[in-house]
């Protein structure tokens, strides 16, 4: 972060609060509330703000509307294109069909189809172009040109970039207290906004932007770094290759640190949302618990707002990170044994497992597709333990009966 005069930037505190008028009423004012527990954990204080839960499960909502409130009569008439992964594509066809604005939304291959699903049933027509969102935002500038349509961009609009700041004038008013912010970083609109908030109203509070370590392209950005960019991550909606020019520029001069965070980071934040608090999160909502997670001693004894920013996710998708996290933590656990082809094998090791407090979820025997002798068989276990100690006691028991068990 570098000193800089805030009346110099593209967007002024007087501009958030305009935006707080404008959507006033229309966007949920979200609680931020204190998660003890996770406070516990962490070492710090942590209070929680809601944006997964507004109406259409994103911050996006308050840029959007801010946004289409400024157009003239006649580009309403027109109408209005957007790309998105999904967030800011809710956002826009729910603000502009609320308005009577006709919105086109064009969308990566790849896009969640809740995030697609949802869009259209807003009324937005839903174009799937490109394979990132950088091609879907040249395609849609491409045919909103030649269609007189007015471009709604996901985060580099000074407007958008007011409205999402709404969400720091929030936060500050409920927990004045707070003295840190720990915020989700794509294309740098919502940290933009708050951090002008957070500068103009409390210049010594630090910020903190998190990305995923698979799409660093604000942290290569502001460090001058060159991490690649690669591959699917869980927090797609975060996974921006081309950070925003006005954006860049407001994080460089106000944002303390960016973060990256590792998928399994993700993953365990992410389930940890949902085993406590009990509240659904996406990926890229889960990234500020992710990094207070992983880096501790960076915020320990501090009073740390995290913005939950999504909450659009796959239930499938959800049900996949909840057993993946239960296998690293122990209680989940797949076991290759093998055992003699004898009738009351598998009644012997199901009585050793029972005793030893474990659960079986799934058996399979494989005889054919396996390297073992003939006269043996290999028998495919998922058992259900406590933890990693309660696991470790189940094998030491099948070793001590002479199975040759072994974790897959």
């Amino acid at each position: 972060m570098t000193a800089y005069d805030l009346n110099e930037l593209p967007v002024t505190l007087n501009a958030v609060r305009a935006a707080a008028e404008t959507i006033g009423g229309a966007v949920l004012a979200t609680a931020c509330n204190q998660s003890r527990t996770l406070g516990e954990i962490c070492g710090c204080n942590i209070w929680l703000k809601f944006e997964n839960l507004q109406f259409t499960s994103s911050f996006k909502e308050r840029g959007a509307l801010n946004r289409l409130n400024a157009l003239s009569a006649e580009q309403r008439e027109r109408g209005v294109i957007a790309m998105s992964a999904g967030n800011h594509a809710q956002g826009v066809a729910y603000n502009a069909r609320r308005l009577g604005i006709p919105a086109t939304i064009v969308m990566p291959v790849g896009t969640p189809m809740v995030k697609v699903e949802n869009t259209r049933r807003h009324g937005a027509e839903v174009v799937i172009s490109g394979a990132t969102l950088e091609e879907a935002g040249a395609f849609a500038r491409e045919h909103g040109a030649a269609h007189g349509m007015t471009m709604i961009h996901p985060y580099d609009d000074p407007l958008i970039i007011a409205g999402q700041g709404t969400v720091a004038l929030e936060m500050l008013a409920a927990v004045p207290a707070l003295d840190t912010l720990v915020v989700p970083i794509g294309g740098g609109g919502l940290i933009s906004g708050m951090a002008v908030v957070a500068r103009a109203l409390k210049p010594s509070l630090r910020i903190v932007g998190v990305q995923a370590e698979l799409y660093p392209s604000m942290y290569n950005a502001v460090r001058g770094a060159q991490l690649p960019m690669r591959g699917d991550t869980l927090a797609e909606g975060i996974a921006v290759k081309s950070p925003g020019r006005i954006t860049t520029e407001i994080i460089r001069h106000l944002v303390d640190d960016v973060l990256l965070v590792t998928e399994p980071q993700i993953e365990r934040a992410l389930a940890t949302l949902i085993s406590i608090e009990k509240t659904v999160v996406e990926g890229a909502g889960a990234v500020g618990l992710a990094a207070v997670l992983a880096h501790p001693g960076d915020f320990a004894g501090r009073n740390v707002g995290l913005v939950l920013s999504g909450g659009n996710i796959d239930t499938r998708l959800i049900a996949s990170v909840l057993t993946r996290e239960l296998a690293r933590e122990g209680r989940l656990t797949q076991l290759s044994i093998d055992i003699v082809d004898r009738p009351g094998q598998l009644a012997a090791v199901s009585t050793l497992l029972g005793d030893a407090g474990a659960n079986i979820i799934e058996v399979s025997h494989q005889r054919t597709f396996s390297d073992l002798p003939a006269k043996a068989t290999l028998l495919e276990l998922v058992i259900e333990t406590r933890d990693h100690a309660h696991l470790n006691d189940v094998m030491a028991k099948l070793a001590s009966a002479n199975f040759k068990a072994r974790c897959t």
